[in-house]
């Protein structure tokens, strides 16, 4: 029942991205706010696989000081406020295309930084250390779509800094593929969860220095692990 609900969902998102950029948008906006209009909707603060997501996702990410940290698509910001708690001294900002989502974000303490952003059409104020995109590449179909919103999403990385792919497996290898079309981006680790109905990647790319313009390439071994046993 999960995989046959999965590709329904997956194919109205596709249908979506035929209105073009700014008609997406305008329908997307709206719909997320209907989503959101309960607290929590996908229950992101209390189901025991998101939990989990969340610390893997953590665990990968070398020991480094991160100034400024990026999530997008932050929802209603569970992850962005553990982020804050983990990395106490950072400037993080979380953002979203949904004003409500971030209402509520901004009503659970007065940090992060919460903005409104569609990624596909704007892309992020500034440069980061450190960039997440989880569980959001997929509603934005078409390759069109998915190709801006990376192109994006890896202009907001600083030189040496990180972006975070966080979706599910199999299908992040396609939107990682995105990612590796760009240059200057190399993937330094990679996690993959087989564990449980609901498995999932996490990839994390490095872009290159300021004074490192190679081109990407894949590492022999970048620690996939699979099952929560590995």
């Amino acid at each position: 029942m999960h995989s046959v609900l999965d590709r329904c969902h997956r194919t109205l998102f596709a249908v979506l991205s035929l209105l073009g950029v700014r008609g997406q948008e305008r329908l997307l906006h709206r719909y997320f706010d209907w989503w959101h209009r309960r607290p929590d909707p996908w229950g992101l603060a209390v189901d025991d696989h998101e939990q989990f997501k969340y610390a893997t996702t953590l665990r990968q990410l070398p020991a480094r000081h991160y100034r400024r940290i990026l999530d997008v698509g932050c929802s209603e910001g569970t992850f962005t406020h553990r982020l804050a708690a983990a990395h106490p001294e950072a400037d993080i900002t979380g953002a979203d295309i949904s004003e409500r989502a971030l209402a509520r974000a901004r009503a659970a303490g007065p940090a992060p930084r919460f903005v409104r952003l569609n990624i596909v059409t704007t892309p992020p104020d500034g440069r980061f250390d450190l960039v997440f995109c989880a569980e959001l590449l997929y509603y934005l179909g078409r390759a069109r779509q998915l190709r801006r919103a990376c192109a994006h999403l890896t202009a907001a990385v600083a030189p040496g800094g990180l972006l975070v792919l966080v979706h599910p497996w199999p299908e992040a290898r396609r939107f990682c593929a995105y990612i590796e079309a760009e240059a200057g981006f190399r993937l330094i680790a990679e996690h993959v969860e087989q564990g449980g109905c609901r498995p999932f990647a996490v990839s994390v790319y490095e872009a290159a220095g300021a004074a490192d313009h190679r081109a990407p390439r894949r590492p022999a071994e970048h620690g996939r692990r699979t099952g929560r046993g590995a």
